[in-house]
């Protein structure tokens, strides 16, 4: 049998699978907004856990890091302190957010941003920033789908065509079974791809170079500019790989399909577990992807899209029923954030838009339906967004970390009680101000002064938001007392 048809049969057989997890979910749920877009709020640690690491971990880790490992070399492991401070932020902040959650029934990170600064103005453009930059992270999945199928079938399924089965396939399972079947299908594409990532990556580089040892020692020789810090390409400064690990902590944090994993833990005790392992998956996974990008280099130095490293060099020197199994991997990277993303801006555009402007008395099974049909709407766009742009994934990822991580200073002014607390105008001003930057230091003039653009945005964001809160009427009393009350009870007190 040729290889390409072992590869995209077992890509095949782990779609089917993941349907046939979609329909025993929608068994499974009741007609309810909190079972259908937060597992009924009771997520406990395996479950979490998996479904966080392999939501974090998508193309961008199986392709995009490859491919930065393939152009600029180790200096992503210097951007990758990232996969250290997640874990600092579940540990502190996710906590808070759960508590926030659970207390006020939040489902959104809009529900919990407008109930504070009292603004419907704050829940309109936290649900913008929010769908806008994720929109992008929909781009990375789908881009990185069309990339492995597109290897796997030797250029028989063409990348538009794949992308399109694979994003269908998602959506299927998620208008099914809402967000337990995310949950569900995750725990199985968290432990398939971390295998998988480390399997090929060990034959490879045994298979090409006689182990890893020697790998490294033949890039010490033949490309030591790979090896250096700011790189090859001179990319990585520090300003570059601090924004970066900025970007890709809070940035993605911050982000709607992350901050309602939060809401969906069990307990308290969950997050603060998750927190203190998440490290532990998200960093190892980085020790093979640089082995493949650095092998690669070497092996195939003339690659015209680097992010296709990984299933170039499975495709041409592993067995063809390991290739296929990778790849299946790599499938299920994609799609572990493929769906959550979906899900999560289905979430905010029923919940802050549809459920809270259009049809605020409607049923529950109503709004499900809603979300489902919104599923397809967002299918549509982000399938159109990846066959007509293209860009390295990794620089994609940071730019929709970037634009999240304008949420920033808003979300601590809610969870952080203590100090001057910021005001709805303060908040929109400080959005404004940082989406204006954003703008300014990632397309008219990128990286000023070699720090990265969402660091700029970020700074300025802040002092925008502080310096118009100085002058401008702060949430009432009550409300400050009502949410910072109980955040430092939770926080210093008795846990309920």
């Amino acid at each position: 049998m040729e290889p390409w048809v072992v590869a995209t049969g077992l890509i095949a057989l782990y779609l089917a699978f993941t349907v046939v997890l979609g329909a025993v979910a929608n068994r499974r749920m009741s007609v309810d907004m909190e079972d259908f877009l937060l597992y009924g709020r009771k997520a406990g640690f395996i479950v979490l856990y998996l479904t966080v690491v392999a939501t974090f971990h998508s193309a961008f880790a199986f392709l995009g890091s490859g491919g930065f490992f393939y152009t600029h070399g180790v200096g992503f492991w210097a951007a990758g302190t990232w996969t250290v401070l997640v874990g600092a932020i579940t540990y502190v902040l996710g906590t808070r957010i759960w508590a926030l959650g659970k207390e006020f029934g939040y489902i959104t990170p809009a529900d919990m941003l407008a109930d504070f600064y009292e603004s419907e103005a704050v829940r309109v453009a936290v649900a913008v920033v929010s769908v806008l930059f994720t929109i992008l992270y929909i781009q990375v999945q789908a881009q990185g789908l069309g990339y492995i199928i597109n290897v796997a079938s030797g250029g028989r399924i063409s990348f538009e065509l794949g992308t399109l089965v694979l994003l269908v396939v998602a959506a299927v399972y998620l208008m099914a079974g809402g967000l337990r079947a995310v949950y569900w299908t995750d725990v199985l594409q968290g432990v398939w791809m971390y295998v998988a990532v480390w399997v090929g990556a060990l034959v490879l580089s045994y298979e090409l170079f006689g182990g890893p040892l020697q790998l490294w020692q033949a890039v010490r020789e033949q490309r030591p500019d790979l090896l250096t810090l700011p790189g090859p390409e001179g990319f990585f400064t520090p300003g570059m790989w601090i924004g970066m690990a900025v970007t890709l902590s809070f940035g993605i944090v911050f982000q709607p399909h992350m901050m309602i994993r939060y809401y969906t833990a069990v307990d308290a005790k969950t997050l603060r577990l998750l927190g203190a392992t998440t490290p532990i998956y998200l960093l190892t996974l980085y020790v093979p992807a640089a082995l493949v990008g650095l092998g690669g280099a070497l092996v195939l130095p003339d690659l015209a899209i680097p992010d296709q490293i990984f299933p170039e060099l499975l495709f041409r020197y592993a067995p063809a029923w390991l290739t296929g199994a990778i790849l299946a991997g790599a499938t299920a990277a994609a799609m572990s954030t493929l769906d959550s993303i979906l899900h999560a801006n289905m979430t905010v555009l029923t919940r802050d838009v549809y459920q809270r402007y259009i049809a605020p008395d409607a049923t529950q099974a109503h709004y499900v339906l809603v979300g489902r049909i919104l599923v397809v709407v967002l299918l549509v766009i982000g399938y159109l967004l990846s066959v007509n742009t293209f860009d390295f994934l990794v620089v994609l990822v940071t730019l929709s970390g970037a634009g999240a991580l304008q949420l920033m200073p808003g979300i601590l002014g809610v969870c952080m009680p203590g100090g001057r607390t910021l005001t709805r105008a303060g908040v929109l001003a400080g959005l404004g101000v940082g989406m204006a930057v954003l703008y300014l230091t990632l397309v008219v003039v990128p990286h000023p002064l070699g720090m990265h653009g969402g660091l700029w945005a970020l700074l300025s964001n802040a002092l925008a938001a502080w310096g118009v809160s100085t002058v401008t009427e702060p949430p009432s009393a009550a409300t400050v007392r009502r949410v910072h009350g109980f955040m430092e009870e939770f926080v210093y007190g008795t846990e309920n």
